[in-house]
């Protein structure tokens, strides 16, 4: 699952210049038993299944003394779950600090809360719905932080007036031709005028955030 969008576009890049370099391990690889087996029926009952501790607690401790080895200690260690803090532009920001993370993909009805308690530094959603597994989550978590890396993007200004990178969405973008179907591009944006081109966009952000998102103008207010 992790081979297309890692392996395309901007990623490729990044992962060609030594900007990210993704480790995708398979839990299966840390299973002793001649099934691989990695879930188990829930204690109480209840539908689904569970994903066992032990799988989990080896694959991020193999992991840990792996880098261990190479004098990395400061590892966050990451569960991508529906129960989660809500990732947010700032979480991705905290999470640049750290040059390497491990993170869980969680399954089924979940992992055993063993993990969570004892193994688990975060938890994070990237939504409140529930997807068939965690996988799909941790690309989005692993791109939202990846493109904020010095070198990902070709113009670091392009993250600077970004939507929600300030609390605002982003303002309304033109390129040519200035008219199309008798659409005009606003005149202020081929005046030339840097200051007011500053000005009208603040304004737009402002509106167009106002407008979609009031949930956030409260939140900075």
């Amino acid at each position: 699952m992790f081979n297309g969008p890692f392996n395309c576009g901007l990623f490729q890049k990044a992962v060609d210049k030594g900007v990210v370099k993704v480790d995708v391990r398979n839990i299966r690889d840390y299973t002793h038993d001649k099934h691989h087996t990695t879930d188990d029926a829930p204690y109480g009952g209840g539908a689904g299944m569970v994903m066992k501790p032990e799988p989990i607690f080896e694959a991020v401790e193999t992991i840990k003394a792996e880098l261990a080895q190479k004098e990395i200690t400061d590892v966050p260690v990451i569960l991508m779950t529906p129960q989660g803090q809500l990732l947010t532009q700032a979480i991705a920001q905290e999470f640049t600090q750290y040059n390497n993370m491990i993170i869980i993909c969680g399954q089924y009805e979940g992992v055993d809360e063993r993990v969570r308690e004892h193994l688990v530094t975060h938890e994070i959603s990237i939504g409140d719905y529930v997807l068939s597994g965690g996988e799909l989550a941790a690309m989005v978590v692993v791109n939202t932080i990846v493109r904020l890396l010095p070198g990902f993007l070709g113009s670091p200004e392009s993250l600077i007036s970004e939507s929600h990178t300030d609390g605002l969405l982003e303002y309304p973008q033109y390129t040519r031709p200035p008219e199309f179907r008798n659409w005009a591009v606003p005149e202020v944006l081929l005046s030339g005028n840097h200051a007011q081109i500053a000005k009208w966009r603040k304004n737009q952000s402002i509106i167009r955030t106002t407008q979609r998102r009031p949930d956030m103008i409260e939140r900075e207010s």
